[in-house]
């Protein structure tokens, strides 16, 4: 088995997140720090220390919904000191990792899991699963038009998207694609201010009426239909 495959299968990190580890040298190997990719190694024989801890077993896996809050770093550690997710996550006793940012003035659904290889499918940006937000905006025109259709927004024009309006003042909009604080972009790019940004579900999952700073496990039914579609 890879090294980076064990590290995500133990839950330590993604894949991708393992390599980072490898290549860093915060990994180890019977001793041995390994800074290169490629390394198989034996779960039964081989002994693998992560920052000078061993990882031996699979965890009891964790899923858990978020709400992120406005003006909470989607992050382990922000070097300006802003509040981060894991602020609010310090009772969850597993090391978990999110799927998904959202930016610092978003709010929403955050989904968290020790589960690796869940992570790692997810994450692929082959999978292309649709996230909703709620979007208060100023402005209006032939938005569902101008957005549905894919927008450039510098550089890269987005994929089709499905949009709703709510109300004078609320959208909906559904992509499949995590572009760097894309909805903002694509309504800016349409003569839309974004006033407020709320991500309601990723997948199957629904943000619900979670409050902000609240989390919750899934039941039973949404971890397997989740681990089931990904």
């Amino acid at each position: 088995m890879r090294l980076q495959k064990f590290l995500s299968q133990a839950g330590v990190c993604s894949r991708r997140e393992g390599e980072k580890m490898i290549l860093a040298g915060r990994v180890s190997l019977n001793g041995q720090v390994i800074k290169e990719m490629g390394i198989s190694i034996d779960p039964e024989k081989d002994h693998v220390v992560v920052d000078g801890k061993e990882i031996r077993e699979r965890p009891h896996l964790v899923y858990y919904i978020f709400h992120k809050p406005k003006n909470v770093m989607v992050t382990r550690h922000d070097p300006e000191g802003r509040p981060t997710i894991y602020d609010y996550l310090k009772e969850i006793p597993e090391r978990v990792n999110y799927v998904g940012r959202l930016d610092f003035d978003s709010e929403g659904l955050v989904f968290l899991t020790n589960d690796g290889e869940l992570h790692h499918r997810m994450t692929h940006p082959s999978k292309g699963i649709p996230k909703t937000y709620r979007v208060k905006i100023r402005g209006r025109g032939d938005v569902i038009r101008k957005l549905s259709g894919g927008v450039d927004i510098g550089g890269y024009v987005t994929a089709p998207c499905q949009v709703k309006i709510l109300d004078d003042d609320w959208l909906e909009i559904t992509i499949t694609e995590g572009k760097n604080r894309q909805i903002r972009r694509m309504c800016e790019a349409v003569g839309l201010d974004v006033i407020r940004l709320i991500r309601v579900s990723i997948g199957s999952l629904q943000l619900g009426d979670l409050r902000p700073g609240q989390y919750r496990s899934l039941t039973p039914s949404e971890i397997e239909k989740i681990t089931r579609n990904f």
